[in-house]
């Protein structure tokens, strides 16, 4: 067991989604696990931590990264870029590595009629590393596997509605445009495959404008009233000794002070 097989193995749990975003990897659970010393894990988590995959805290220790809004959009626009410009400049695809292609798409066929969710959610994600794989740039097919990994978690964290089947016949006309050698319509199909899963998201629309606009968003209060509007005066804290204050106004709600 080295470092690098612990790191393949968290990022496989991850497209199966066995592992969530937020999740706790202790130092001392894994060497247990996978039977070595914690300094092979403690490398592998620094591995995975270089690749955007994990992070650490200081005293809090490893964790399953949390992709923020903005950097889901970052993580889907850079695989359509690397995607299709792979698709536009490969070359014709040979018989083996059709064949390889088609054969996981059966697996991923039959994965879809099976209970293991786990199996059907890492073959749907693996696919595209695959499919890199095939087209003859490995370089690219280790990159997108860490991409893949992150548009897995940012899926289950933003609660993603895209459906398993449909991906499957998405993949099923890549593979059959590619055979026909038909990069052309591969290429635009394979654009509007990842447009679809991204569009599956729950994300909000925030103006790029605004770097407060998440946070101002998730602190948006709960009970129907309105935060002060921009130039409000605001008031001043109330004081121990300052004398009964007959106003009902409720003080200023945390959103204001951002």
């Amino acid at each position: 067991m080295t470092s690098s097989d612990i790191a393949d193995r968290i990022v496989a749990a991850i497209l199966a989604q066995k592992l969530a975003p937020g999740a706790r990897l202790g130092e001392q659970p894994l060497s247990l696990l996978f039977d070595c010393s914690r300094t092979l894990v403690r490398e592998a988590l620094m591995q995975l931590a270089a690749r955007g995959i994990v992070t650490v805290s200081a005293r809090r220790g490893w964790f399953v990264v949390q992709p923020s809004e903005a950097e889901a959009r970052e993580a889907f626009e850079a695989r359509r870029v690397i995607e299709t410009g792979l698709i536009r400049s490969a070359g014709a695809m040979k018989p083996a590595q059709l064949k390889r292609l088609q054969q996981h798409l059966k697996d991923e066929q039959a994965s879809l009629q099976g209970p293991d969710v786990g199996r059907r959610s890492y073959l749907l994600g693996d696919f595209h590393v695959c499919l890199a794989e095939c087209l003859g740039n490995q370089l690219l097919a280790d990159t997108l596997r860490d991409f893949t990994a992150r548009t897995t978690l940012i899926a289950m964290l933003y609660q993603s509605t895209h459906d398993a089947e449909h991906s499957c016949g998405e993949h099923v006309q890549i593979v059959e445009a590619l055979a026909r050698g038909d990069t052309a319509r591969a290429e635009a199909l394979m654009a509007e495959h990842i447009g679809h899963v991204q569009e599956a998201l729950r994300l909000h629309d925030t103006a790029a404008d605004d770097p407060l606009a998440e946070l101002r968003q998730a602190l948006a209060p709960v009970d129907g009233s309105t935060a002060s509007a921009p130039g409000r005066k605001r008031r001043r804290p109330r004081l121990a000794q300052d004398a009964p204050d007959t106003d009902s106004t409720p003080a200023p709600y945390l959103g204001d002070l951002l």
